[in-house]
């Protein structure tokens, strides 16, 4: 009896102790659940870009006069007959080229870029009765390894007349498209020094590495200027 009554003795202690404890700051602090919100009608859409001031929701209709590529080859642009230029990611570029062919009319849902530019949200071709909507790609997908970036590029050198200048998302020039299609990019800071030539109807000339494919010649210049006078950009790279 005297062990039982001494258990419940030092029991009853342990708790008033634990109650005279102030209490773990990690549970005392921690701030109530905010209420789940309703999602509302815009769930699941793309989301906006980053920079509101200079992306306004347009919808744009055109007849497509070629597709744009990336110096990889991918298919990630539409140049319409107005030369506006429509841009998309390029794992949308299958997707693109099956829903769409140079004098397809299409309307084009996206967000006003600086420059011109306009980031696709949705394409849709009424005539064939197909729409190309940007979501991610499947988790799935295969990527390329990075070991590999490049490997498939070739050696290009180009002449010809700036049609439009492109621009990176934040609208700093990043290159231009030519009046035959090619597309030359440039780095921003790179693009800056070469101002006076970025300018529609000047007269350029690049080398640098790319592709040439059926869909169009897209390179990242590694020597840029006019013709006969160029300036390296990188120092001494492999010939």
């Amino acid at each position: 009896m005297h062990i039982v009554a001494a258990c419940v003795l030092l029991a009853a202690t342990a708790v008033s102790a634990a109650q005279d404890l102030p209490p773990r700051p990690d549970v005392a602090q921690r701030p109530p659940s905010a209420p789940v919100a309703d999602p509302g009608p815009g769930a699941g859409l793309p989301p906006r870009p980053l920079d509101d001031r200079v992306a306004a929701l347009v919808t744009v209709n055109g007849v497509v006069q070629r597709y744009v590529i990336n110096p990889e080859g991918d298919v990630d642009g539409l140049l319409l007959a107005d030369n506006a230029l429509v841009h998309f990611p390029p794992h949308l570029g299958a997707e693109v080229t099956a829903a769409v062919v140079p004098g397809d009319s299409v309307t084009v849902t996206g967000f006003a870029l600086p420059g011109g530019t306009v980031q696709a949200q949705r394409i849709e071709n009424a005539k064939r009765g197909r729409a190309v909507v940007d979501q991610p790609p499947p988790l799935a997908t295969p990527r390329f390894p990075r070991e590999l970036a490049g490997a498939g590029l070739v050696r290009l050198d180009v002449i010809g007349r700036v049609l439009r200048v492109t621009t990176a998302p934040r609208g700093e020039a990043d290159g231009m498209l030519l009046t035959d299609g090619t597309v030359i990019k440039l780095t921003p800071p790179v693009a800056m020094q070469f101002a006076d030539l970025l300018r529609p109807g000047t007269m350029v000339a690049a080398q640098g590495y790319g592709t040439r494919n059926r869909y169009g010649q897209a390179m990242q210049a590694t020597a840029f200027g006019t013709p006969g006078k160029l300036t390296t950009l990188y120092g001494t790279l492999p010939q």
